[in-house]
């Protein structure tokens, strides 16, 4: 449970459901902590790690913990294709309610193997799944083949608590870095999907032109090292900072002046929901779905094929003319609101 996109959106319903009537657990396949992990424990809530080395093996140890535990009416799975495994083993530990729930659009295979698994996976999960979710139109279609019978739950944030701190921190990167230049920042896991090889051509190209500017990339991932190095050997270390992982991440959205998303794929990112949030403008890639924009002049979409087309987006200023209340009645009305969200789960899980 760390701060990831869909683990984000999990613990923004978690904290505002009833949970005098419905609790969390969460099933985890790691024994690392968490970033959550402490607040989970402070609301009530269990963390459950199931650790096996194939996929196989953690489906039936998860059958295994749900036949010796039937108190867990309702399993639901946030792990794309692999819901199929967590959900068999729900069914045959004989749970009753099983939830598949989509994050995504894609999930990025390409070889025939991988393709055969996808096509099992996206069978099986619409067969054993009684309940679908989906973030949005183009992930329900993705993972159950329709929009029908789906219901869909928009990645919700926590509007209010997230402007009030944003209205605080407009000048946080100066603050906090001490960096007064033209301020980047990408959110995200450090990983392939992710794209931060094309950040570091924006960077490359930006540094061309003898823009003052500072990259920050939040996230940790398995190319850390490797994007690290890579700013090193390109003599970037002045424009590029990592940051980890933060619990500010609220304040430094607010606080930039674009957030880049040149992704390979997504679903409907969370972090894109919070940077209209505090009206920060996101350049993004064109292969994210269109519905990440939610009509508040906010998201801009480019090909990633010229680090030079998005140098010059960068270099033009264009703030969004919508004011604050606007954008919040508008993600409200769409359903952006992590409050009026987890009243609506809550009645899915209390009506099963």
């Amino acid at each position: 449970m760390d701060r990831a996109g869909a683990e984000t959106m999990l613990m923004n319903l978690y904290r505002h459901i009833d949970r005098t009537q419905v609790q969390f657990d969460f099933i985890t396949f790691t024994s690392e902590a968490g970033d959550y992990d402490a607040e989970i424990r402070e609301l009530g809530g269990r963390i459950i790690p199931i650790l096996a080395n194939n996929p196989i093996k953690r489906m039936l140890k998860l059958q295994q913990f749900l036949k010796t535990h039937p108190e867990y009416e309702i399993v639901h799975a946030h792990m794309l294709l692999s819901n199929a495994f967590h959900l068999l083993a729900a069914k045959s530990a004989g749970v009753k309610h099983r939830i598949s729930h989509s994050h995504n659009t894609s999930n990025g295979y390409s070889s025939p193997i991988k393709k055969v698994y996808e096509k099992w996976a996206l069978i099986t999960n619409r067969r054993v799944a009684t309940y679908k979710i989906a973030c949005g139109e183009l992930a329900a279609e993705y993972l159950f083949g329709t929009t029908k019978d789906i219901l869909l739950l928009p990645n919700a944030v926590d509007i209010q608590e997230m402007t009030k701190v944003a209205n605080k921190s407009r000048d946080y990167i100066s603050r906090e870095f001490n960096d007064f230049g033209l301020k980047l920042i990408q959110v995200g896991r450090l990983s392939d999907v992710k794209n931060h090889q094309f950040s570091l051509k924006i960077v490359e190209e930006l540094k061309k032109r003898k823009v003052d500017f500072t990259l920050y990339i939040v996230g940790q991932g398995s190319l850390e090292n490797d994007l690290k190095q890579q700013v090193q050997d390109k003599l970037l270390s002045d424009n590029v900072k990592f940051l980890g992982v933060r619990s500010d991440i609220t304040e430094l959205m607010a606080s930039a002046d674009y957030m880049i998303m040149p992704s390979l794929h997504e679903g409907f990112p969370v972090v894109l929901v919070e940077s209209q949030t505090v009206s920060l403008t996101a350049i993004v890639s064109d292969r994210i779905s269109i519905e990440v924009d939610l009509g508040v002049g906010l998201v801009d979409f480019l090909p990633i094929n010229s680090a030079d087309a998005w140098a010059d987006r960068l270099l033009v200023s264009k703030k969004s003319d919508v004011n604050e209340k606007t954008i919040l009645d508008s993600l409200k009305l769409q359903g952006f609101d992590a409050a009026t969200n987890a009243q609506q789960l809550m009645q899915v899980y209390m009506s099963l």
